[in-house]
């Protein structure tokens, strides 16, 4: 059963190399405002939320999952606008991230935006298991426990009472289980096809493939399974064949999207 209310639209479905589509990076729509969920890593943010038919200044809230350049430059921008539109934004996530985004955007925007970003632009500090609201939607962020990078991933409860789970873009956690388990979406990083594991390594770069995230949406006895951050180079094939690896491990719905697309919840 489809929400009338709630979709996100997928911005973008890369892994930080990606050159044929845009670095990972969605829109959660309510009712009435828009959460943005990372930015990519450049000025291509405006362009995919041109393209997608969002407006700038329907985006209330900005969720930073983690410091990598393919999800937090993108961020730049974002603020960027909302400046120059003199619209207000809050931006949520750990200090790492906003102690970056306040100092690059001081240091790098024009003189007048870099001094409203005091009065414009709310910073939002949270911590592991911080309940909040955002986009119109209440969520509560998680670590997700990287080797790499602070990294929060966060489930949002959706219009309907139905929970959505982004784990972010690394292997999952079983410290996170409490977030995850028996919730009706889940979004999970799939950097590759298993077959196609000795030629994009993911396992090498700490990331999964589309059976590792199968396996684990059918053990946390998820409904709906969302696949991103992946390879670009069988971008042609992707849907089906990333389609089919995930079947033979799941029995939920699986839902593999191309660059702007929409997915009502």
């Amino acid at each position: 059963m489809q929400n009338k209310n709630d979709y996100i639209t997928m911005l973008g479905t890369g892994n930080a190399h990606a050159t044929r589509c845009y670095n990972t990076c969605f829109t959660l729509h309510g009712e009435k405002s828009v959460l943005l969920v990372d930015a990519g890593g450049g000025n291509g943010i405006l362009t995919q939320l041109e393209e997608a038919g969002i407006r700038r200044e329907d985006i209330s809230d900005l969720f930073v999952t983690h410091a990598h350049t393919d999800h937090l430059l993108g961020c730049i921008w974002v603020i960027r606008m909302a400046l120059e539109d003199g619209k207000s934004l809050r931006v949520w996530s750990h200090a790492k991230v906003l102690n970056l985004l306040t100092s690059i955007c001081q240091q790098i925007l024009p003189k007048n935006q870099a001094e409203s970003m005091e009065e414009l632009v709310t910073m939002h500090l949270l911590e592991d298991g911080d309940k909040f609201e955002a986009g119109g939607f209440p969520l509560q962020c998680f670590d997700i426990h990287s080797t790499k990078e602070r990294q929060f991933g966060f489930e949002a409860q959706l219009s309907d009472g139905r929970r959505l789970c982004c784990l972010g873009d690394e292997p999952f956690s079983p410290q996170c289980r409490q977030y995850a388990e028996g919730t009706d979406w889940l979004m999970s990083e799939a950097f590759c096809l298993y077959e196609d594991r000795d030629r994009f390594q993911p396992y090498e770069k700490h990331h999964s493939t589309v059976l590792d995230a199968a396996r684990l949406a059918e053990e946390l006895r998820v409904k709906n399974l969302i696949l991103y951050h992946t390879e670009d180079r069988t971008l042609d094939t992707r849907r089906e064949r990333y389609t089919l690896e995930a079947k033979t491990a799941f029995s939920g719905h699986v839902f593999v999207p191309d660059d702007l697309e929409r997915i009502f919840l």
